[in-house]
């Protein structure tokens, strides 16, 4: 059995394609910290991770002073215990976001490369309920946009495929996110979905309010309405929202998917696997929503998650948000709107090492 002799990690970071604005930040950069796990027949695993902007250091540190050197002269079989003895190491920093970024980058790397020692994609390797997924967009919905750009590039979407598109909410006032909407909705039809995101910006009285305003417009769900701990309102707007709510992205452990689970608080899970720590916990979470008969639809990381999305039976869409191109040969497939999984063994990312060792701000090897 093949055993881990090195580890390589890098740091990229990669300029976004557009100006993204929403209710309560701006997307600056995406730092990506990179894992590259070689083992002594010559067989490796690549994995990374993100932020959108700050925290990429202090990833890097995590990953180079605690986390990479517990995995040398290991076996990479053994994904689940690596992931438990690296979690119970860090117990002090968990649950949080540094943390489980930093995670999720080994975790994915050590997937990657059982899916390849099996010459399998990742998808197959995981479950393999599925060959292809829903696409929606979000490239075009910035809260920044004004409305005749908003109208104009939803339905550029639409015409060039996307079944839905996703517009981020969060003006001053609730009739101007219900102006915009509208506006969207009259120009694309009752046919295209339209998913909304607040990024955590609402009171419990303003989501009440403006999910009742929201609701004529025919939305598929309204993301993150509230701040990410508050469980008990989101159960409260999810009883009374006639607008599915959708929560995730800002959790960062399979026990915070549970509790909102457990209260009903949400109808779409939208787990992050970077955020959440890595495939051997979005797994997990992913399940648990099926078994509780809730649709999985996970946020950013589109050319990872076509593969989780593939693996199980409860997924709903993918998040088209390229991010990668400037680091990779290929894009994600898409075909008549729905993203399709690699063919390719492990993860499916064709990367472009060249461009990422040229490009690394940080590199180190253990």
């Amino acid at each position: 059995m093949p055993i881990i002799e090195r580890i390589e990690l890098f740091q990229v970071d990669l300029a976004p394609k557009t100006t993204r604005q929403d209710a309560i930040q701006s997307f600056v950069t995406q730092e990506t910290p990179l894992v590259r796990i070689v083992c002594d027949d010559g067989s490796e695993g690549i994995g990374y991770s993100y932020t959108i902007g700050t925290g990429g250091s202090s990833v890097m540190a995590l990953l180079k002073d605690h986390l990479a050197p517990m995995l040398i002269g290991k076996s990479p079989v053994d994904v689940e215990g690596h992931w438990r003895a690296m979690l119970f190491h860090t117990h002090a920093t968990a649950v949080g976001a540094i943390t489980s970024l930093a995670l999720a980058a080994i975790d994915t790397a050590l997937w990657d490369w059982r899916a390849k020692h099996a010459d399998l994609p990742l998808w197959r390797l995981l479950g393999g309920a599925k060959s292809a997924v829903p696409t929606y967009t979000t490239e075009g919905g910035w809260l920044q946009l004004p409305v005749d750009t908003l109208v104009r590039q939803t339905v550029a979407a639409k015409e060039q495929g996307f079944l839905g598109a996703k517009l981020k909410v969060g003006k001053p006032r609730g009739a101007e996110d219900v102006a915009r909407l509208s506006a969207v909705r009259e120009a694309v039809g009752a046919s295209f979905e339209l998913m909304v995101d607040a990024n955590q910006a609402f009171t419990i009285s303003e989501a009440l309010r403006r999910a009742d305003a929201l609701a004529e417009v025919g939305l598929a769900w309204l993301e993150e309405p509230m701040p990410a701990d508050d469980v008990a309102g989101h159960a409260r707007l999810a009883a009374q929202s006639r607008i599915p709510i959708a929560v995730g992205e800002s959790l960062y452990s399979p026990g915070q998917f549970g509790d909102y689970l457990r209260l009903g608080a949400c109808s779409i899970v939208q787990v992050d696997v970077a955020r959440v720590g890595g495939i051997t916990p979005w797994m997990k979470v992913a399940h648990l929503a099926e078994c509780m008969n809730v649709a999985v639809s996970p946020h950013f990381l589109m050319e990872l998650h076509v593969s989780l999305c593939c693996a199980v039976p409860n997924s709903a869409w993918v998040e088209y948000i390229p991010q990668l191109d400037e680091v990779t040969t290929q894009t994600m497939s898409i075909v008549d709107g729905h993203a399709q999984a690699p063919n390719e063994a492990g993860l499916g990312i064709a990367w472009n090492w060249k461009e990422i060792e040229q490009r690394s701000l940080v590199r180190h090897r253990i």
